[in-house]
């Protein structure tokens, strides 16, 4: 019989916890059971599935626990057929995208999905000629006037100048595929103007949207759930992480600096920050120490326990869920990545906006879409019972920055010896869209960004790589 699985979102105290893992990594092992091939003459090469699979099969949409699926149909208003639909068309649009970005090149002006199962992709280009190629891969197509590098080009440069000036009465701004612009919130949109004024950015380029609300980093210093960091303030555990054979957890930059210590929820030590960036970004990492194991899941409703398979970034207009020890289980929609932020302490770039509410505490809890990992939460405004909008650090960027292995279910365990692919391929490394890599004697692009794992090699997952 399995231990009892942990209360905790990502750590079980003592080593027993691994034989809870060691289950559910034996079921995610049929993701890479059975692949077979043989290599051409000269050329050792890997085994490869007879039939590739499918994005959905890859991101393990099928992994989503019932627990969860109930926070989409609650948050989102959907049936439980619409929420498992839309899980699976959100991986598959994920990976449409990601080779159509590839294909368009420079015109490429970003995507997202729509409907209440996600079951329309829109592709935007610059060029009208791309729309035949956009429509042959089953998406619609929106012809543009801005390329997506035009708008993060510019962006960047509102980054650096809120960086040198400030900008709390201009807090948000963010590239928005759907509009085709730069979308700044200000409480004055003197302040926007003043701010585009310093970073040479076209107003064309700009919608100016009022707003009243100040986004603040969501930590408590009330105490309560979760974990504490030197015995007073809380935050919320992220992902389970390990480097080399040193296990701890993700979480956000603003809930402890490095050097501060942590203690678990059951107010029993539990590690150290090894790192902490904020603002600039949002992000940090605790070393746990002995008495606490890693677990591959993070705390869905009920204290169900919810798996995490994999790092890829779900596309614009996805379903997106939350766990955080203040509030537990919430879903929306991821509405923009590369969002900047400007709290009170300072600018933040880089995160995501989502719709889903998020209160004090709940500060470093996970971002999930389906099983896959996207982020731990930052900051945003309002609350669980009138609504709000949060931010998330991406969880990707983190992993590279500390050099950190996500923690996850689909680890198959030894695989045995496959051979020498050979290349540059390397499990462990943060990809991303538009990286190249070799393996097995082929090039291959990155179509979506991940955290590459065994069971994950380039020719097996089609959703991920293509061949050049």
């Amino acid at each position: 019989m399995l231990p009892k699985l942990p209360k905790f979102p990502v750590l079980q105290r003592h080593s027993r916890a691994r034989a809870a893992g060691a289950a559910a990594a034996a079921s995610a092992a049929l993701l890479v059971a059975g692949l077979s091939g043989s290599a051409s003459a000269g050329t050792a090469v890997a085994p490869a599935p007879s039939t590739p699979l499918s994005a959905a099969e890859t991101l393990r949409t099928d992994a989503a626990p019932p627990a969860l699926l109930r926070a989409m149909e609650r948050d989102l208003g959907l049936d439980r057929r619409q929420a498992e639909r839309r899980l699976a068309n959100e991986a598959e649009a994920g990976a449409t995208a990601g080779r159509l970005s590839t294909a368009l090149g420079g015109d490429y002006a970003g995507a997202w999905v729509r409907g209440a199962d996600s079951g329309t992709l829109t592709v935007a280009t610059t060029d009208a000629a791309d729309v035949r190629t956009i429509e042959a891969r089953g998406a619609k197509a929106a012809v543009v006037r801005h390329s997506l590098a035009d708008l993060d080009a510019a962006k960047a440069r509102l980054d650096r100048a809120a960086q040198r000036q400030g900008a709390t009465d201009a807090p948000v701004w963010y590239v928005d595929v759907r509009s085709n612009s730069i979308v700044m919130q200000a409480i004055r949109p003197s302040a926007a103007r003043t701010l585009l004024d310093a970073a040479g950015v076209d107003a064309a380029l700009t919608r100016i949207e009022k707003t009243t609300e100040r986004p603040r980093a969501l930590y408590d210093l009330r105490g309560g759930e979760a974990y504490y960091i030197n015995n007073s303030g809380r935050c919320s555990i992220g992902f389970p992480v390990t480097r080399g054979s040193q296990q701890g957890y993700a979480t956000a930059g603003h809930c402890g600096r490095t050097g501060a210590s942590t203690s678990g929820a059951n107010r029993v030590a539990q590690g150290t920050f090894q790192g902490s960036i904020f603002p600039g970004r949002d992000m940090a990492w605790v070393a746990t120490n002995s008495q606490w194991t890693a677990t591959p899941y993070v705390r869905g409703a009920g204290g169900q326990n919810v798996q995490v398979t994999g790092s890829t970034q779900a596309p614009v207009g996805s379903s997106v869920c939350r766990s955080g020890s203040t509030t537990g289980w919430h879903c929306g929609t991821i509405q923009q990545h590369n969002t900047s932020v400007t709290y009170p302490e300072g600018t933040i770039t880089g995160v995501t906006r989502t719709t889903v509410c998020a209160e004090p505490g709940d500060s470093g809890g996970s971002y999930i879409s389906g099983s896959q990992a996207q982020g731990v939460t930052s900051g945003g405004s309002g609350n669980c019972s009138s609504g709000g909008t949060t931010f998330y650090q991406p969880i990707n960027p983190l992993l590279q920055n500390y050099g950190l292995t996500l923690k996850t279910t689909t680890d198959p365990g030894d695989p045995g010896d496959p051979g020498d692919p050979g290349g540059t391929w390397a499990a462990g490394t943060v990809y991303q869209a538009g990286d190249t890599v070799t393996y097995g004697g082929a090039t291959y692009r990155c179509i979506q960004g991940h955290q590459a794992q065994t069971g994950w090699e380039p020719p097996n997952v089609p959703a991920l790589w293509q061949r050049m």
